[in-house]
This record gives C-alpha cells, structure tokens and sequence, in this order.
C-alpha cells in the first residue's frame, strides 16, 4: 500500500473501498449544508475517511445548548461566541490535515446556493429547517449533483438520498413547507442525542458510497427508526414524473432558487430567535456600529461577529450584514431592532 494511503489502511483493506475508491474520495468534494447535529457528526465522519475536500456552511454560532449532540464542537466554542462553520473547520483540520477543510459563515439562500452546489461532488443536508432542504434540492437537481438528506427530532430520526435523474427528489417526498407551529422542533420536543448521530453516520455512509463509485449500492427508500423503541422500516419513494408530476425533478420548476417563494426573516429552530437578512449593498462596518452602541449595551466583538443587546434582545451581527436576534419569535420586531442599529 503506497505511504499516502496509511491513514486509511484499515478503511483501504475493506472491498467495498480498496485502494481505487480511497483515492476516489480524495479527489472529491463534499458541501455540508448546514453544520448542527447532522452536519458536523457527518463532516468529521467524511473528513476522517478522506474525502478530499469538504465545505462547512451555516449561518448559526455555536450555543452551549448544542454540546450534547453536536459533536464536532466544545465549550470554548460556546464560551466564546463562534461561528459554527468557523469552528467545525477548525476542529476538521486538526482531524485530518490531508483534507482541505473551508468555512461559509453566511445563510444559505438563492444568491449562494447555486455556486456551492455546483463547486462540489455532492452535497450533505444538514439544514434545521424546510426551506433550505427545498433550495438546496432544486440546486441539486438543476445541477445533477447527489443531495443526502436526513432529519432527526425526538428518538426519531430519517434518511433519504436524492440521485438527481435517477431516483425522487425531495419534493417529491414532501409536497410544501408545513405551516409554522404545526411541526416539533429541536426546542419544543426534545432530541436524544445519539438518533442525530446514527442518521448522520447513515448520510455519511450513503455518501461514501457514491463518492467511491458505488452508486448501485445507494439505498433507494426512505429509511426511518425510533432509537428508544428500537423500530424501523423503508419506504419506496415514487419519482412523480410526467406534466403533472414533481415541479421541481418533472416540470423542471426552480419556485425557491429562482425567488417565486422564499421569506425575508427566518425563525431559527424554535429557539425564540429570528435571523435577519443583510440590508442591500452588502458588508457592514462592525467597528463602527459597536462605537455608536452605548455603554450599557454588553458589547462583544470578535474578527467574526459583533454581539450586543438591545430592546429586551441579544443581537448578533455579521460582516455581511447578517444578524441573528435572540429573545423574540417575532420578525418585525427583529428587524426592527437591528434596523436601529444599520439604518435600514
């Protein structure tokens, strides 16, 4: 086996992998589309088996509410408010300098989706919410790219791989976004920490599978399991295909990359906390809104993120204008304190 290869040697003896799709990995590349409980159980997971390169991008910063299933992450990155791209890169590289790790500290939404997605091999679903699973589907499916979705609530958790032009996509599983508070989230119903693992293990190994050339092997049905009750089943997921079939892998309809539906504030996984988008024209001066920011207001500024409060709110924001607003499910109200702030 040649010296390059050692780290993996153990990986490289199974026949499923080999020396053929070791080196196959490392020539790939990866975007993990969110990096919470999924994501970065499932980047250090393809990090450490050597997929070459391999994308981190969230918007959120790392709380010490996510420790217990987020495991790419630890205090200090809670104790010192870190973006959760910035940190699991961090902690990626330090698992495995052969792989070129980066971080997308940004939302993810129609203006970058599309160029993520198509810079890479495949993408990971790691999102918190339904309307980044429906972006990043219509950008995989337009693109060809394979989308390997997952989602985990409870002791229940899913996985459905999407292999555009072969096998249904994702809005062919879920017609529209339910109706907010129709849904559990992580806050009001609770996770147990190792079904995020076990569903983020499964993405992994289904993405490992196509990265080394082994598409045949991709299961082609929704997989679903209860951890605490030890059940599970498979469901076949039919392609809708024909006029009146899916819109998004049928008709060819692109409703969310292409701005026909989308919201301009988000509620972020029921945690009391709404992000705002940036205002038009782009970066903001961090420096200068913490210098008109009065003394009372627990300022904390970092190269990533200035932290303040304001109106009864925590508010974080980002050099490209981003702010998360902590304290209120309201959007108005959120955009209206950070509108104080930026003069929007």
């Amino acid at each position: 086996m040649d010296a390059d290869l050692e780290r993996y040697r153990r990986q490289v003896r199974l026949p499923e992998i080999g020396e053929d799709g070791q080196r196959r990995l490392r020539a790939s590349s990866v975007l993990v589309a969110g990096c919470g409980a999924l994501g970065s159980v499932a980047a250090v997971l393809l990090v450490r088996a050597g997929v070459g390169r391999v994308v981190v991008a969230d918007r959120d910063i790392v709380d010490r509410a996510n420790l217990h299933r987020q495991l790419l992450y630890d205090d200090d990155d809670a104790a010192t408010p870190t973006p959760k791209a910035q940190a699991a890169a961090r902690h990626l590289a330090r698992a495995n300098p052969d792989v070129r790790c980066e971080a997308v500290v940004a939302d993810l939404d129609r203006t970058n989706v599309p160029r993520l997605v198509e810079s890479v091999d495949l993408v990971i679903d790691g999102a918190d919410n339904y309307e980044l699973r429906f972006l990043v589907n219509e950008a995989c499916v337009r693109a060809g790219r394979p989308f390997v979705s997952g989602a985990a609530i409870g002791t229940y958790g899913l996985q459905f791989t999407v292999l555009p032009g072969e096998t249904a996509c994702y809005a062919c599983l879920v017609d529209e976004i339910p109706a907010p508070g129709t849904t559990p989230t992580c806050e009001t119903a609770g996770i147990l920490g190792t079904v995020s693992t076990i569903v983020a293990a499964t993405q992994a190994t289904e993405a490992l599978k196509v990265l080394t050339g082994r598409r045949d092997r991709v299961r082609r049905t929704l997989w679903a399991f209860d951890a605490w009750e030890g059940t599970r089943s498979e469901v076949a997921i039919v392609r809708r295909t024909g006029a009146d079939g899916c819109p998004v892998c049928a008709q060819g309809r692109y409703d969310w990359l292409e701005g026909r539906l989308g919201g301009p504030a988000v509620r972020l996984c029921g945690r009391d906390m709404v992000q705002v988008p940036p205002p038009a024209g782009g970066r903001v001066d961090l420096d200068a809104v913490a210098a008109g920011l009065p003394a009372d207001a627990g300022v904390f500024r970092s190269p990533f993120l200035l932290r303040f409060t304001a109106r009864g709110c925590e508010v974080t924001l980002f050099p490209d204008g981003r702010a998360l607003v902590r304290g209120t499910d309201d959007p108005g109200r959120a955009r209206a304190i950070v509108a104080e702030h930026l003069g929007m």
